[in-house]
């Protein structure tokens, strides 16, 4: 594997994200998300991004190639009952799978999540996603129910699987 540097996101990343993120929401099976984004559309949510959010990047070495990326947000801020619960997305270049890329962005944002008053993570990862369900497994992440025909895409529903992890 070529060497992966993780660090915070920028607005100039926005092209790079896209990048990554399309291929993922074209391939129709790894994700809820179903519509593709424009780099304007992520120099945006980059911009409005939560104080107490979490948002790295994983570049290759010399190219500053960006391969994968991981948020964290607030789980409400509606009320501070749920302050110390984050909501985590992690996305990784179909091409750069399996590489420790993932494993990269979890060690980042665990300690910025833990320095932030993060203490419990959780997502929602399609049912028919395994590899993404190991991975969380991989974390320390445990199952803690499943959401029956969550997602519609056309005419087929997905379960999604709830995940949790304490920092």
């Amino acid at each position: 594997m070529a060497e992966v540097h993780v660090r915070t996101v920028c607005p100039e990343d926005a092209n790079g994200i896209v990048a990554v993120l399309n291929p993922i929401i074209a391939a129709g099976c790894y994700t809820a998300l179903d519509t593709p984004l424009t780099s304007a559309a992520e120099r945006a949510y980059i911009a409005e991004f939560p104080a107490r959010g979490v948002f790295h990047v994983a570049e290759q070495g010399e190219t500053s190639t960006i391969v994968g990326f991981q948020t964290v947000e607030p789980f409400a801020t509606y009320t501070h009952a749920f302050d110390h619960v984050g909501v985590i997305a992690t996305f990784v270049d179909l091409a750069h799978r399996r590489q420790g890329i993932g494993s990269r962005l979890f060690e980042a944002t665990f300690m910025a999540a833990a320095r932030l008053g993060y203490e419990k993570l959780f997502t929602f990862i399609r049912a028919d996603n395994p590899a993404a369900l190991a991975a969380y497994g991989k974390q320390g992440f445990g199952v803690i129910g499943t959401a029956r025909k969550h997602a519609r895409f056309e005419a087929r529903y997905v379960d999604e699987v709830m995940v949790e992890r304490f920092l």
